[in-house]
Order: structure tokens, then sequence, then C-alpha cells
């Protein structure tokens, strides 16, 4: 899933350059696949019995591959838009159904981890660089999205739980739901236009370098986010994510160089994930069901207003888009505020 819904952010430089994308239509790409995730946490919304499907999780991971190794043979934008409005359909449901599978089975270390696979596939992903052109990355990331399906065939969804009461703490999930959409449209516009930012002051392989940071950096940061709730509540570790997001990527449109594009990444990927991690886990314990589905629902729709949102900005190059992106990830971060830790932790 990392692969697929990430490869496109350090591919998009080489299509400008190679095949001709323009700005507009690369934000256009972008939209498409939120759009798709939009639809697929939606389906898991209306048809919460998806969530427990490995029949689900089995297509979507083979639609996810296509959809992939489709992308280099044409340069037809109608057809880019539509693979990639199936790549986010595909990967929001490899998504929940995944995370509504371990949640109920595993202590919360081991759920970070989990989590932290989505950062391994962004790191493999800006390894498809390695031979400079843009249809042979493509390609190479749908082979590395079907030997990460191999092991993860046999995964099998929870066992539908029953419904348990509505939580009385309606106003901590709205304050929840509010900052995770926020989160949405924020690290969304950064999750896209990073590499391109850091390559306007920088060269190719520093930008390139500091996306295999953002994965490096998030594969352990959902199970170090979770061992830190061993001693302070999710709510308070939500704020403080949220607020290291923001200054990380506001760092390379004030600090240019080779040392603020890396701190900058890594600050990223070490949130990020984190962010996801703990809004889901307390969004589980505030009792709401399908919380999962509603609360992916809400950042997918961030994910759409994001890159729509700074459209406009992208004729002056992508550090006022950053700019953007770091000052509502700092909204995100004050609606956090309202979040009180629920008195319930998961094991």
């Amino acid at each position: 899933m990392g692969i697929g819904r990430f490869a496109y952010t350090p591919i998009l430089p080489m299509m400008h350059t190679q095949a001709g994308l323009s700005p507009r239509l690369g934000a256009a790409l972008a939209t498409a696949n939120y759009t798709g995730y939009l639809a697929g946490a939606l389906a898991a919304v209306v048809a919460p019995r998806i969530l427990h499907s490995r029949w689900a999780l089995r297509l979507s991971l083979l639609i996810l591959a296509a959809t992939l190794a489709l992308m280099p043979l044409s340069r037809s934008g109608s057809l880019w838009l539509g693979l990639r409005l199936i790549a986010g359909i595909a990967s929001a449901l490899v998504f929940v159904i995944a995370v509504n599978a371990v949640l109920p089975r595993l202590h919360s270390h081991h759920v970070g981890w989990t989590f932290g696979g989505v950062g391994g596939g962004i790191a493999l992903s800006g390894t498809v660089l390695v031979g400079g052109d843009w249809r042979t990355a493509w390609w190479i990331t749908a082979v590395l999205t079907i030997a990460c399906t191999l092991p993860a065939w046999y995964l099998t969804g929870s066992p539908t739980q029953p419904t348990t009461e509505r939580g009385t703490r309606s106003r901590d999930f709205t304050a929840l739901l509010t900052s995770y959409t926020l989160e949405g449209i924020g690290y969304i516009i950064a999750g896209t236009f990073l590499v391109a930012a850091i390559n306007e002051n920088a060269s190719g392989p520093v930008g390139n370098g500091a996306w295999i940071v953002v994965g490096i950096a998030a594969v352990p940061s959902t199970a170090l986010w979770a061992h830190l709730s061993r001693r302070w509540s999710r709510a308070t570790l939500l704020l403080a994510a949220l607020m290291l997001q923001a200054v990380g990527i506001a760092l390379p449109t004030v600090v240019h160089g080779v040392a603020a594009a890396l701190i900058s990444a890594a600050l990223f990927g070490a949130t990020f994930l984190g962010v996801a991690n703990l809004a889901i886990a307390i969004g589980t314990e505030l009792h709401v069901p399908h919380a999962v589905a509603i609360l992916t629902t809400g950042y997918s729709l961030g994910q759409i207003v994001g890159p729509l949102a700074v459209g406009p900005l992208l004729h002056n190059g992508y550090h006022q888009a950053l700019l953007v992106s770091a000052g509502v990830v700092a909204l995100a971060a004050a609606a956090a505020l309202l979040v009180r830790h629920p008195s319930r932790s998961l094991t």
C-alpha cells in the first residue's frame, strides 16, 4: 500500500521532464488518487463486511499492482487519471482491512510496526529512481507491489465484532475527526510535492534521497509513538506529532541546503504515520462504531481538498504550497487540543 500510494511522489518530477506532465495535470492525478481513496473508505463505511473479507484484500492488492504496471503504457492524461483513481480505491481498502485485522489481535507495539510497513513501502518507492526513466520506475513499483502481496496473501480479516455502546465522548471524536481531516489536507500537500520543492533548491539526488529518508524514518515511527503512549496519553502525543510535522514541512521553505532537506524529510516521515496510528487508536478507544473507516473517510476528504487548494500556487513553485501545508497541520494540532484522552487504553 505504501508503494502504490506514494511512489507517485518521487516519479512526479521525472514525469514532468520526460513525459511532458504539466503541473496542473500532476495535481489532478494526485486528486484522482485521493478521490479514489475516499471512495474506498466510504465503501468500508457503507458495507462494513468488506473489513472482514480476505478476498477483498487480495483483489485490492492485485488491482493496485495492475494500475502501477499500466501507467507507462500511454501518455494519455485520461488513462492516468483513471488508473490513479482505481489505485486510490484499492489502497484505501487494503489499509482499512489490514488495520481492522491487526487491531483486535496485536499489542499496540506490534500494531505500530504494522503501520511502519507503509514507511517501508515509501522507502522502497524511492529506489525506483535508480534507472532515471519514468516508465521503468512505474514497472519497478508494480514488481515491488507484487513481491509484497505474496506474504500478505494469507492475512485474514478480523472477526466481526459486536457493536459496543456508542460512547458518550462524541465531542472528543468530533474534535479528533476534525484534527485528522485537517491533517489529511496538510500532510498530503507535503506528501505530494515535498520532493519537487526540495529539488527547487538542491540537485535531484537530494530530493530523491530525502524521499527515501521519509520512508526510513516512517518504518519505526509508529512503534516509537506506541511505546511513548505507555507514559503519555495518546491525545498529548497526537498534539506533539502534529506540531513536529508542521515544523518539518515548513523547514525547507526557510532554510535551504541538504541538511534542512534531510531534517525535514526525517520529521515528516517520523510523524505522519504516527499521527494516523494515534488517531485511529484514540477513535477505537472512544467506542465509535467503524471508527477506522470514518476517520479514514475524513482523512481522504482532506487529501482531495489539499492539492486543489494549492493548485493556483504551483505556477510560482512549490514552496508556497509547503507553507500552506504547514499552516493546516498547525490547525490540526489546535483541534487536537480539544481531544481528551479516553479512560480505556488499548493493549
